[in-house]
């Protein structure tokens, strides 16, 4: 017999997944599994409400045509749907985390409130042992923090391994939390946290049900995210339940457990120790290979950090002016403006932009600085099949005005040698080439020099 699968709010592509809303018809007790994404709920109320002078949107169940109550019993219809799944069924609840949102309280005048949120439908869950209580969701805080900083747990869960396929698409909007600080990991499976240690994905045992909490996943088919998540629902069934392992356990040793243990311990050691190398490794080969941006990069952020850095590695002290870069050194001060492209010639917007910069500055009075135009055409082809790469206009502006018209590969060219030149001398004369020249610079050698 196949599993019955229900997605609330959440775009899954599975034929064996039923697609509806939160206030459609269907329970949730009649499905082996329900995947929910409350996100939207609270829309049914900020979109029908506005908030009063304190900003707390309410409802007065007297007056609003009886728009509170039936709020109020479908979340309740909700909520018994819920625990029905979970406790009689046993079967599994998925849901995506996020911040309990704007809440809307309901209550006539004089009367007591009750406040719904977009979570207010899930069941209540009790577990206690000897030292604690988790009382869900009564003292349950969904913090709102964003972050795609994800640990995964190592719980065997397949819920997990869900997030483990899409590792690096998970983008986390709060995090849990308990009220009383209880240790979560005595009652349930924390699948991922982020780098403080908040858990951002938990799997609650609920009688022989589970309940999941999940973050969003960004940038991956529906059909895609359906396969992995009903797979590891299958999964689920076959994994035993979860348990607490007691204080006293330990007392009880087997032999050969703590041979065991030890050489786990050592490997998780290693393992620590390879994982924070690796890092390490990682970044430094993204800080020495980061220059290779100016080969094929564009746009403000990539094209025009690369090419201050590369001004910085030859030495100039470098500040954003705007959509400009600013240079100062001992050999003499410039204004850098740099435009990337598909198309084989290019030049003309950020000419007009460093020459209209330079004129003001001019024209305020200020002392006059040298203008260095960084040009990438034809940005997709291998830079030594490259033509001429700057538009006619460009190069006229910048023999006229003293501008210098260097193209990315040149000054690629130049921080090259530079990384393997650290003589001052040498330094500087690449800092003077570039300051010097008026119009296109032409061949670049080891030294800088033409």
């Amino acid at each position: 017999m196949n599993a019955r699968y229900l997605s609330i709010d959440w775009p899954l592509d599975h034929p064996e997944v039923r697609q509806e809303g939160f206030f459609d018809s269907s329970s949730f007790s009649s499905f082996d599994a329900v995947f929910m994404d409350p996100y939207g709920v609270s829309r049914h109320w900020t979109d029908a409400t506005a908030p009063s002078g304190d900003g707390t949107r309410r409802t007065d169940p007297e007056q609003d045509r009886g728009f509170g109550r039936t709020l109020t019993r479908w979340m309740a219809k909700r909520r018994e749907e819920a625990d029905d799944l979970l406790k009689r069924r046993g079967g599994t609840l998925v849901t995506r985390l996020h911040p309990r949102g704007e809440g809307l309280e309901i209550a006539a005048p004089g009367a007591p409130a009750e406040r719904v949120d977009r979570y207010s439908w899930l069941p209540t869950v009790s577990l206690v042992d000897r030292h604690h209580q988790l009382a869900f969701p009564a003292n349950a805080r969904f913090v709102a923090r964003r972050g795609s900083d994800v640990i995964l747990e190592r719980s065997g869960s397949p819920f997990e391994d869900y997030l483990r396929e899409f590792d690096g698409r998970i983008r986390y909007s709060a995090v849990y939390q308990d009220l009383l600080s209880t240790p979560v990991e005595r009652f349930a499976s924390v699948l991922a946290r982020n780098r403080v240690g908040d858990p951002i994905a938990l799997e609650i045992p609920v009688s022989e049900g589970r309940l999941v909490l999940l973050p969003l996943v960004e940038g991956v088919p529906a059909s895609r995210e359906a396969d992995v998540l009903t797979h590891a629902v299958v999964r689920s069934a076959e994994r035993p339940e979860f348990l607490a392992v007691p204080d006293w356990l330990p007392a009880y040793s087997l032999s050969g457990e703590d041979a065991l243990t030890d050489e786990l311990a050592g490997l998780v050691e290693r393992r620590d120790t390879l994982v924070a190398k690796v890092e390490e490794v990682s970044k430094r080969l993204e800080e020495k290979t980061c220059q290779k941006l100016l080969l094929y990069a564009q746009g403000r952020t990539l094209f025009g950090g690369a090419v201050a850095r590369a001004f910085a590695d030859l030495g100039f002290d470098v500040d954003a002016v705007g959509d400009l870069v600013s240079l100062q050194s001992d050999e003499g001060n410039a204004l850098v403006a740099a435009e990337a492209s598909e198309e084989p010639k290019v030049g003309a917007t950020a000419y007009g932009r460093l020459h209209r910069e330079l004129e003001k500055r001019i024209a305020d009075g200020e002392d006059p600085v040298k203008g260095i135009l960084v040009v990438s055409g034809s940005r997709e082809l291998d830079p030594k099949r490259r033509s001429t790469q700057f538009v006619a206009e460009a190069l006229r502006g910048c023999r006229a005005n003293g501008y210098c018209l260097v193209t990315s590969y040149q000054l690629f060219r130049l921080v090259e040698a530079a990384s393997g030149e650290r003589n001052k001398k040498a330094l500087a004369a690449m800092r003077r080439k570039l300051l010097e020249t008026d119009g296109e610079l032409r061949e670049v050698g080891d030294s800088g020099a033409e």
